[in-house]
């Protein structure tokens, strides 16, 4: 890989991994662009893997005071129970979280339960989503279009009255479940995640709040799986490029998710379906004319 194909992979990246219109399927287009190591679909995996570290850091910067309260108050509120500060008790704040934890330290586990399916999923299913089947077009344009239906739907039933002090277990499981699509090219993270908290009752920029959070764990493992994994088949001059991409796509990323924030705190999703449907469409037209072949 070179590196103005590490910059165009990380522009990418930044801008379509928190705006919910599929990072992955952008990302697929793009590597077979710049035909970055001649379709080689492992290599291909390991270096979205990896390029999505530098919006995982994007997310820690931007997030950082809410990572630092919430593992402070995590911390807290177990030591203090574990020394009998505190007893435990699970009634009151309407049998959202157990009294004895803050709303920083339930946010904490609501974030743990909730990467739990996509962990679990992940693992399972690791050598078919690294191989080339989900990488082909017509799964990437199918899987736009679906969400874009889904999302859709939930912005007409969902009550979208619930801030994040408000969330249950109910809210957590629902984005995380929703985010074990993301695993599937063309879902889209943040659009899964947010269409989950949509039906939840989630108000979309708390929804995508919580989105963002999740996003930590999952990106994380998945990075550092493949970058452990992987690491053999890329070369020095791979990781000096992958490094420039990483930080493109970092600082792209942190921009990214302050747009769309200020975004959804006045607008619905609906641009967002609209581009969804008419790109998945394209490319459906286009598969079908025999303009694009659906394998990398």
């Amino acid at each position: 890989m070179d590196i103005l194909s590490a910059i165009i992979l990380g522009i990418v990246q930044g801008l379509t991994e928190f705006i919910p219109i599929s990072s992955t399927g952008h990302l697929v287009f793009a590597s077979r662009w710049t035909n970055i190591y001649n379709g080689d679909a492992a290599k291909i995996t390991a270096t979205m893997a990896v390029i999505q570290l530098g919006t995982l850091a994007a997310v820690f910067v931007y997030f950082a005071s809410d990572i630092l309260s919430i593992t402070a108050a995590f911390a807290r509120d177990h030591w203090n129970l574990l020394t009998r500060k505190r007893s435990m008790r699970f009634s009151g704040t309407n049998g959202i979280r157990p009294i004895w934890l803050s709303e920083e330290a339930w946010l904490g586990w609501l974030i743990i339960i909730g990467s739990i399916p996509i962990g679990i999923v992940g693992l399972y299913f690791k050598d078919f989503i690294e191989g080339p089947a989900t990488k082909n077009l017509w799964m990437v344009a199918t899987m736009m279009i679906v969400i874009a239906v889904l999302l859709a739907f939930a912005e007409m039933v969902g009550s979208q009255r619930k801030e994040l002090k408000d969330f249950g277990l109910v809210d957590s499981l629902a984005v995380g479940f929703a985010q074990v699509l993301a695993l599937i090219p063309g879902a889209s993270r943040s659009g899964s995640t947010i269409m989950g908290g949509l039906f939840a009752g989630q108000k979309r920029e708390a929804a995508a709040r919580f989105s963002f959070l999740m996003m930590i764990p999952a990106i994380t493992a998945s990075g550092l799986l493949e970058l452990f994994t992987k690491f053999h088949l890329l070369s020095k001059d791979d990781f000096i490029a992958l490094g420039v991409g990483v930080v493109v796509a970092g600082i792209v990323g942190y921009l990214s998710i302050w747009f769309l924030l200020a975004f959804l705190k006045k607008r619905s999703t609906a641009i967002f379906i609209v581009y969804r449907i008419i790109v998945g469409g394209i490319i459906l037209v286009l598969l079908w004319q025999g303009v694009l072949s659906p394998n990398v």
